[in-house]
């Protein structure tokens, strides 16, 4: 059965795909009022320091936020971090103009999927969700790579990883058929250990968010298909 989250988000891409046929796509529905607090922050920063031009956007949910040390893990290079923690695939696509669009980056990082699989759900809706995402790149920012981080594996939601494999394995075969500016990065197996489980060391104490090792596993994975 459909989360009541997904129900709405169908509604939407039925909406989107209506509109893309009219050539009038948009994503002008109001953001939902828990990330008042985030896109403020988000235009402080701004007003603050200017974002680099054709930036490298990393965009998602909390293991994207957490993520603090892009600056001295990419140096030299314009990476962004926009991302929001606890985000869905539907909120990344409903705020992507005003946190995509807006700094027309070369490149997107994007990690969703954990926090779907968790609200329920299915494989194929998380591959749905990220067509969607991927058309919304093609529309509106042709020229820009997509780099979908696969979703991880984590001691708090062990036992749904296998849907999460799932959802990867079809989001990789999509990528894997259509590459141009297109990639995807597998972290899991670097991710687990010698008896095929998540790693202890590699999470803090809610078992789910990551320690620096573990982003230093991702920094590993991420550099080699990072824009020039």
């Amino acid at each position: 059965m459909l989360t009541p989250h997904y129900m709405r988000f169908g509604f939407t891409l039925l909406l989107l795909s209506w509109l893309a046929l009219s050539g009038y796509a948009q994503t002008t529905a109001p953001p939902a009022a828990q990330w008042t607090t985030e896109l403020r922050q988000f235009a402080r920063q701004d007003s603050l320091k200017k974002p680099p031009i054709a930036s490298i956007l990393f965009y998602g949910s909390s293991s994207i936020r957490m993520w603090e040390t892009l600056d001295t893990d990419f140096p030299n290079q314009p990476v962004l971090n926009r991302g929001f923690g606890g985000s869905r695939f539907p909120d990344a696509i409903q705020l992507f103009d005003r946190l995509v669009v807006r700094y027309r980056p070369r490149q997107v990082v994007l990690y969703e999927g954990d926090n779907d699989i968790a609200a329920g759900a299915t494989p194929q809706e998380v591959y749905t969700s990220f067509r969607a995402f991927e058309k919304l790149m093609r529309q509106k920012l042709p020229k820009s790579e997509l780099v979908f981080i696969a979703i991880k594996p984590s001691l708090a939601r062990w036992e749904m990883y296998p849907k999460m494999q799932d959802a990867n394995n079809l989001i990789r075969q999509y990528i894997e058929k259509h590459p141009k500016r297109l990639r995807f990065v597998d972290v899991g197996p670097p991710m687990l250990g010698a008896d095929g489980k998540p790693r202890p060391e590699l999470f803090l104490e809610d078992g789910l968010h990551m320690t620096r090792t573990g982003y230093e596993i991702w920094t590993q994975a991420v550099a080699p298909v990072l824009a020039k």
